[in-house]
């Protein structure tokens, strides 16, 4: 079902695949070793953040809080925002209306 939204579910992706870019071991959600990611191309990187985007979206609308390799997902359900917290120092966050 994914979280409630008034955006445009394009703009929300879009914006949630670049931050999840921002996550340096994000490949890790999916299993991936570092090798493997390292061999990807660009097209083929942005693909996968894309789709990791689409998951955390969806998933979030049961499941609030998600590890995503060293960063934390959260859904902010009350001011309408994805966040995510990326290592201790940066945090950012993706509005949902």
């Amino acid at each position: 079902m994914g979280v409630k939204h008034g955006r445009d579910y394009e703009q929300i992706l879009a914006d949630l695949t670049e931050a999840v870019g921002r996550i340096p071991d994000s490949y890790e959600f999916f299993e991936m070793e570092a090798a493997e990611w390292e061999g990807l191309s660009g097209d083929e990187r942005y693909e996968v953040q894309e789709a990791l985007a689409e998951d955390l979206f969806f998933a979030l609308g049961t499941e609030p809080v998600i590890n995503v390799g060293s960063a934390v997902v959260i859904h902010d359900a009350d001011n309408h925002r994805i966040n995510l917290l990326i290592g201790e120092d940066e945090l950012t966050s993706v509005a949902l209306i």
